[in-house]
Order: C-alpha cells, then sequence, then structure tokens
C-alpha cells in the first residue's frame, strides 16, 4: 500500500501517515443535489442515489437505513439546500387547540342553557293543557262546592291529558336536543334535558290551573247556594310533597316529561354509530364529506415513466 494511500489499520504514531481523526476523508461533506428531472422523493425529501452513502448507516457504499429519518416537508434537507436558514420544525402537538381555562364550565353552561329553555317552554304547555282539559261542573252549597255528578269524568281527564301532553314534550325535547346540540351530546344535555322536562312538567301544571282560577273563586265566595258552574282543570294524580316540612318532592305526572326525554335520549345514543355520540368523518372522507350510494370514485391517474438515467428500484 502507497503512503499516498490511508490505511485505518496504521497506528497513527507514525509521522509519514495523516491522522485520519483530525482530517475527515476526502470526499463531498454532503450528498449531491438531486437531478431537476429526477424523480421525486416522497414527502418532499430527497432520496440519495443507488450506492451513495447513507446518513443512518455507519459503513460507506451500504444500503439506506430503513430508520434513516425523511425530512419534514417544508424544511431544508440538508445543510447545502440552499442560502437562507432552514424552515423551523414545528412542535411536537402542532395542530392541536390549547387548553382553554374555561372548558370545565362549558358543560355547566351547556346544561344550565337547556334547563332555562326547557323550563320556559313550561309556559305553552300549560297554556294547551289548559285549551284541551275539560272542566268540572260543580253546584255552590252553604259546605262549598260540589261536584254536580256523583262520579265525574272530568278530573280523571285532566290528568289524562296532562299525562299525554307530558310524554310528547319529552319525547321531542329530546329528539330536539339530539339534532340541535350534536357537538355537545352526553351526559351534560341529558342531565340538563331531565331537569329542564321537570321544571316545564312544574310550570305547565301552575300556569295550567290558573286559567280560570279566578272567575272560579269569585263565584265560590259570592254567588248564592245551588248556583252551578265550572271548576278549572286541575291534578289529581300529581303534584308536590313536602319532605319534612322543607325540600318539595313532586311525584306523580309531573314525572312524566322528565322521564320521556331520559328515556328516549338514552335511547337516541344507544343507537348512535358513533362512540362519541357526535359526528365524526367517516375514513377516507375529503373535507368531511363521503361518498354517496351512487357516487363512485374518480379513476386514479397513471404513473409517470422514470426518467432517463434514473435508478431502477430493488426487486425482490
Amino acid at each position: 500500500m502507497s503512503p499516498d494511500t490511508p490505511d485505518p489499520y496504521r497506528p497513527v504514531d507514525r509521522p509519514d501517515e495523516p491522522d485520519l481523526a483530525a482530517a475527515p476523508p476526502a470526499g463531498p461533506a454532503t450528498p449531491p443535489r438531486p437531478p431537476a428531472d429526477g424523480p421525486a422523493a416522497p414527502h418532499g425529501g430527497w432520496t440519495p442515489p443507488s450506492g451513495a452513502p447513507d446518513a443512518g448507516s455507519p459503513h460507506p457504499g451500504s444500503a439506506p437505513s430503513p430508520d434513516a429519518a425523511v425530512p419534514y416537508p417544508g424544511s431544508a434537507p440538508y445543510p447545502d439546500a440552499g442560502p437562507g436558514p432552514a424552515a423551523p420544525w414545528p412542535p411536537a402537538y402542532a395542530g392541536f387547540p390549547e387548553p382553554s381555562g374555561d372548558r370545565p364550565r362549558r358543560p355547566l353552561a351547556a346544561t344550565g342553557a337547556i334547563v332555562l329553555a326547557l323550563t320556559v317552554l313550561g309556559v305553552p304547555l300549560g297554556l294547551l293543557w289548559a285549551a284541551v282539559a275539560p272542566d268540572t261542573p260543580v253546584v255552590k252549597t252553604a259546605a262549598g262546592a260540589v261536584y254536580a255528578q256523583p262520579q265525574p269524568e272530568q278530573p280523571i281527564a285532566a290528568d289524562g291529558w296532562f299525562s299525554l301532553l307530558g310524554l310528547g314534550f319529552g319525547v321531542l325535547a329530546a329528539i330536539g336536543l339530539w339534532v340541535v346540540l350534536r357537538r355537545r351530546r352526553g351526559p351534560a344535555v341529558l342531565a340538563g334535558s331531565a331537569l329542564g322536562a321537570l321544571g316545564a312538567a312544574l310550570v305547565a301544571w301552575q300556569v295550567g290551573r290558573r286559567v280560570g282560577l279566578a272567575g272560579y273563586q269569585r263565584l265560590l265566595a259570592h254567588a248564592p247556594d245551588g248556583t252551578a258552574f265550572t271548576k278549572p282543570a286541575d291534578l289529581r294524580a300529581g303534584g308536590i310533597e313536602w319532605l319534612f316540612g322543607l325540600l318539595p318532592v313532586p311525584f306523580g305526572d309531573l314525572l312524566l316529561p322528565a322521564f320521556a326525554v331520559a328515556v328516549t335520549y338514552t335511547l337516541l345514543a344507544g343507537w348512535s354509530r358513533w362512540p362519541s355520540l357526535r359526528p365524526e368523518p367517516e375514513p377516507g372522507d375529503a373535507g368531511g364529506l363521503s361518498w354517496g350510494p351512487g357516487a363512485t370514485p374518480a379513476p386514479t391517474t397513471a404513473p409517470e415513466p422514470p426518467a432517463p438515467g434514473a435508478a431502477e428500484p430493488p426487486r425482490g
């Protein structure tokens, strides 16, 4: 071996031999730039030519290492990529929204808004109940008002109408909340809908029973005995009981709207095809749109032929 050819196995203490640790081997410091008409590498990076040394391989001339990192799109792949500083790499959690401090309050705010909205809807529900429920005929006596018939059916009809209207209100409220608040589906909406339906039942009961109540009390106080008039609709199978004289507890027909909205919302959640109950993009969707039943994807274009002089891919 000639003195001009460095030998890595010769001792470095010989003065006539170059020091390999101090001087790097001759050759380009970085791989050459790819030709303009060469094949494009995936992800906007650069594929070294066949036989070129790989940055992730310890031995020059060996095959490229599969663990070699591919440059990120938009960043400088090698030091000689051009003048100017390289583009910065994105942070580890780029694209994710920053955590907000008011996120824990959002479910509480949504629950409160639902409770308030459904409770207000109890006003038209009570007016509707007062319009469809029949009044009960009574007769004024010295002891007060008594039923004009021995077993009147009007009080039972009033309870029945309130039950039917309450059940329908609960079902429609659950479906409406499921459709409108599709981005907030979950336990918070379920709890708010149940509490709001209970509040709507209380408001509907008080509004409906007071329609015509002032006229009934005036006749009861000033009409002579034997006068026949009607009593407004009221509930007999529902109301409020006071627990220990402090805590009001509703019972009977007042619980039906809350029961209906809870059952309906739970069934809708059980039939949902999304685990999170919120609409999610299907795999392969573009821009949140999926192929329809009769739609067909556009045909793919044929791959371009390799450029002249390009290295052939390895064949196994």
